[in-house]
């Protein structure tokens, strides 16, 4: 279902666009800030200053831009001490790893992951996914039946644990770990996180991962954490004898944590939802005109999981479009900006359409491409055909306009997606 168009705003065109940290209305948002320009100035929380990029090309050449950086030394108000205590993205600017790291330093963090995150180990997780779905799939339907309307919480108990419980086993994390590992996540990547709150979460994350670490230290498996602990670092062929320090683990365990799951939850959770809102394109994977694979894609591009992505930093300033970012100025990059730019999608690029060649930027693009995107892109495609193909009837509890967004500008996914099992009659969709 499309989102509506945004009003007719009378504010000042040229003001900060103050990002709504509760996610409310991010499509109709995006679809005001592209028609602002390709990089438009908003406020974070706190009232900090930053810009957003918005349109598809535009992003393209920023993220691979050599005057753009993803080391918070460049980042201005961080180093002047100018941000309010407690803020709730600090986390996105100071965790050590590949997603803060440039150049050189950049290179040697992601060889280190690459020679432990191998498609090998990728691929061995298959058959795990495959287990994991069926059994959720039961405890979806045991949910649905003990409710007196047939309605479970699809992203509660299916699209949530199944992610959840595959980056945990690729990472050796214990059972009893999982849950407070998800609320913790939440925290992190939530802007609406309150600020004594934040210090809080960051503190007790990297102390359950410390304890995953020195587990896998003293008694190491066939698990990333191990493969991490690991790995050296290979130049010209020799091994370097460079390998993660403490800090950069955590960090690297943090990141693999947070984006491993959150953009996978997200991912299944909005593909369902646009299916179910676009039945003649569900029809479309049931007549072999088109496969689950290009639902996937199409939903990466068109209600894509991660929406305004920190952070980057100018080291100069920088021309974007119209605008000039001044050196300095933290930029998040929106991904669901772009993927619904007419510009690259031409005027159907609101419309839901699993056909379409997708182009889509949502794993990023460049050196910091995301690492996990065939684990990502695997997970959701075995998840969504066994669904559909058990329940073939599934379809949403609710009016789609009555789905509440999950409290973040950076994930994008309702909170809850409450659906039955069997058809639902009386209900329209769009198509």
């Amino acid at each position: 279902m499309t989102e509506g168009r945004c009003p007719v705003s009378h504010a000042d065109p040229a003001a900060p666009h103050r990002l709504d940290a509760s996610g409310a209305r991010q499509h109709a948002v995006n679809e005001e800030l592209r028609a602002r320009g390709a990089a438009v100035p908003v406020l974070l929380p706190g009232d900090v200053p930053a810009y957003a990029i918005t349109r598809h090309e535009e992003l393209k050449d920023f993220v691979t831009h050599p005057d753009v950086a993803k080391n918070a030394c460049h980042f201005a108000a961080l180093q002047n001490d100018e941000l309010p205590p407690g803020w709730p993205m600090r986390t996105f600017a100071t965790v050590r790893g590949m997603i803060t790291a440039d150049g050189e330093d950049h290179k040697r963090l992601r060889s280190l992951v690459t020679r432990a995150f191998t498609p090998r180990r990728v691929e061995a997780l298959r058959p795990v996914v495959h287990e994991l779905t069926a059994t959720l799939l039961d405890r979806l339907a045991d949910a649905a039946a003990a409710d007196p309307d047939g309605v479970a919480d699809l992203r509660r108990h299916f699209a949530l644990p199944l992610p959840m419980s595959v980056i945990c086993r690729l990472l050796g994390v214990d059972d009893v770990h999982q849950d407070r590992l998800h609320e913790l996540s939440n925290e992190i990547v939530s802007t609406q996180t309150a600020p004594e709150r934040v210090p809080a979460a960051n503190r007790e994350m990297v102390a359950v991962l410390g304890q995953v670490a020195a587990a896998r230290l003293k008694d190491p498996g066939d698990d990333l954490t191990s493969a991490l602990i690991a790995a050296r670092d290979v130049r010209d062929g020799a091994e370097t004898g460079d390998r993660l320090s403490e800090e950069e683990l955590i960090g690297t365990l943090m990141l693999t944590i947070i984006a491993g799951h959150e953009t996978t939850l997200n991912l299944i959770t909005n593909a369902v939802r646009a299916l179910c809102n676009h039945r003649d394109q569900l029809e479309l994977i049931r007549s072999g005109a088109a496969t689950w694979g290009d639902a996937v894609e199409e939903t990466l591009r068109y209600d894509g999981p991660v929406s305004y992505f920190p952070f980057r930093y100018p080291t100069k300033d920088l021309p974007v479009g119209d605008a000039v970012i001044p050196k300095g100025t933290p930029v998040l990059v929106s991904y669901t900006a772009a993927g619904r730019d007419e510009r690259a999608y031409g005027p159907d690029a609101d419309r839901f359409d699993i056909i379409r060649s997708a182009r889509h930027l949502s794993f990023g693009h460049g050196a910091h491409f995301c690492l996990g995107a065939p684990l990502a892109r695997m997970e959701a495609v075995i998840a969504l055909e066994a669904l559909f193909t058990r329940f073939p009837g599934l379809d949403l509890a609710v009016p789609d306009e009555e789905l509440v967004p999950h409290p973040s500008f950076v994930g994008n996914s309702p909170q809850r997606l409450p659906i039955r099992l069997g058809s639902r009659p009386g209900v329209a969709h769009s198509g």
